[in-house]
């Protein structure tokens, strides 16, 4: 069965709302973008299943679901902006510019960086922008920022993210108590006088945040 195909769309989605997923304009986002383009080519006849694949530079690329609960976490909307810390491979930045909003990717990896960059401008994506760098060391000019999603697991949301966060902002992340711990996707909202709150999206498996740019792919 094609990655493309209707029947292949359609179970792609049934596999979404089988696992809570009910945000309609995450579900349409999700089925606009076509996530075979942004998995390896050796795993596409995988991309319409709910699993985690590799990517380069010893990468993964989280499973649709967690993508989706990414994106119900975030609750962007059309014209907000959002930095994304670790694009990958593009699938979750395509996304949330699907929803509208305006995007800066940031991944340290130069090779996943350029591949990103690459799949959005074939698509034709408006509004999201992948470059190489350290995802903590964004320029305070570049904020403030409506959303940040980081792509990995740390304990808190780390003081160079929290400074580039409007007020009302929220964070979406992979908390975790320490090495081995079991993780979890949250929502850390932050009100105007600068208070967190934590709201619990489900369990994720995401590899640890790590600073700077990776000099050697």
């Amino acid at each position: 069965m094609s990655t493309g195909s209707l029947e292949a769309k359609a179970e792609f989605l049934f596999r979404l709302r089988a696992r809570g997923i009910r945000d309609l304009a995450v579900l349409r986002a999700m089925e606009a973008v076509p996530r075979h383009v942004f998995v390896p080519h050796r795993y596409a006849d995988l991309a319409a299943k709910d699993v985690a694949l590799p990517l380069a530079c010893g990468q993964t690329m989280a499973e649709p679901s967690a993508v989706a609960r990414m994106m119900e976490g975030l609750a962007a909307t059309p014209a907000c902006r959002i930095l994304e810390i670790g694009s990958g491979s593009g699938y979750a930045t395509a996304i949330l510019a699907r929803l509208g909003a305006e995007v800066l990717g940031v991944e340290r990896f130069r090779t996943l960086s350029q591949g990103a960059q690459a799949r959005l401008a074939g698509l034709g994506t408006v509004g999201a922008t992948v470059v190489w760098g350290d995802g903590l060391a964004v320029p305070a000019d570049r904020g403030p920022f409506d959303r940040i999603l980081i792509h990995a697991a740390l304990g808190d949301v780390p003081a160079e993210v929290a400074d580039l966060l409007a007020p009302g902002g929220t964070v979406v992340f992979g908390r975790a108590a320490g090495p081995g711990a079991r993780q979890e996707l949250v929502a850390a909202r932050r009100d105007g006088e600068g208070d967190w709150s934590f709201g619990p999206l489900g369990p994720c498996r995401l590899r640890p945040l790590y600073d700077g740019p990776s000099l050697g792919l």
